[in-house]
């Protein structure tokens, strides 16, 4: 069984969130022009006058040499406060390929345009990326657009089976979130009970966060099928060796049930 890489292990805190095991590794800084574009259907092939493209080269190469130095994620907020809504500047920041100004892009983005076709293309690019930030990238549009419309939520539902890995990431996550306290879970819970059984092990190591997660909040917010969700994680093993920071949670599922449920039992 294929396990999750240490370097890009998280255990899970108190309301779901996630922590390294390690301390995260810096954003990448440096000269943004020099990096590879991304794919070129990202962005918007609509003719334009002249003098907008100019003063929209302009406004880019001055966010981008703004955002160039950030490394925190509060300085990448604060600058979107700043830039606002803009998802043709946001395209243009997602194809310096650079991992700040794809932060940055994804906080500006316009929601009602993040389609199925974008996200595909987002899908693609972001290989470029190691793991940890394909990841942390992808939990940004989970968190910052995905999340913030009914079209978006539809398109979390719909990826399950979908070809990308970090879709199928994205659809075990939301079905996680769904779960927690003061949620209305769906009624899918024996379905994806019965997916995480036949699935999980072959599934890519990020994808198999989701889902042990998903198994997590199932296990600890309905009791009937607890001991279901614990026998998996028995036999699957996965994260059974991990080592977690002192107060966080462990992710191998018997212990990670156990803990959650003396937290929110009364």
């Amino acid at each position: 069984m294929t396990s999750w890489p240490r370097s890009a292990r998280f255990c899970t805190c108190a309301g779901g969130e996630r922590c390294e095991v390690r301390p995260p590794r810096s954003l990448l800084t440096g000269h943004l022009g020099a990096a590879p574009l991304a794919s070129p259907h990202l962005i918007t092939a609509e003719p334009r006058a002249q003098a907008r493209t100019m003063s929209t080269s302009a406004t880019t190469s001055s966010v981008l040499q703004s955002v160039q130095g950030m490394s925190r994620a509060g300085e990448i907020k604060r600058l979107a406060k700043e830039v606002g809504t803009d998802h043709d500047l946001a395209m243009q920041l997602w194809a310096s390929g650079h991992l700040a100004a794809r932060r940055l892009a994804i906080l500006v983005m316009d929601k009602k345009r993040v389609t199925q076709d974008v996200v595909d293309g987002l899908c693609e690019d972001v290989q470029q990326h190691g793991i940890e930030e394909r990841v942390e990238l992808f939990d940004w549009l989970l968190a910052n657009q995905l999340m913030k419309s009914a079209a978006g939520k539809a398109l979390l539902a719909s990826w399950r089976s979908s070809p990308f890995a970090l879709q199928r990431r994205l659809f075990w996550y939301h079905q996680a979130r769904l779960r927690w306290t003061g949620q209305s879970p769906p009624s899918n819970t024996e379905e994806l009970l019965d997916a995480l059984d036949s699935e999980m092990d072959g599934e890519e190591p990020e994808v198999q966060w989701a889902m042990n997660f998903t198994a997590g909040q199932i296990g600890t917010y309905h009791p009937e099928y607890r001991d279901r969700c614990v026998a998996l994680g028995e036999r699957t093993g996965l994260y059974r060796d991990e080592v977690v920071s002192p107060g966080c949670t462990p992710s191998y599922l018997p212990d990670f049930i156990r803990i959650q449920v003396g937290k929110v039992s009364p």
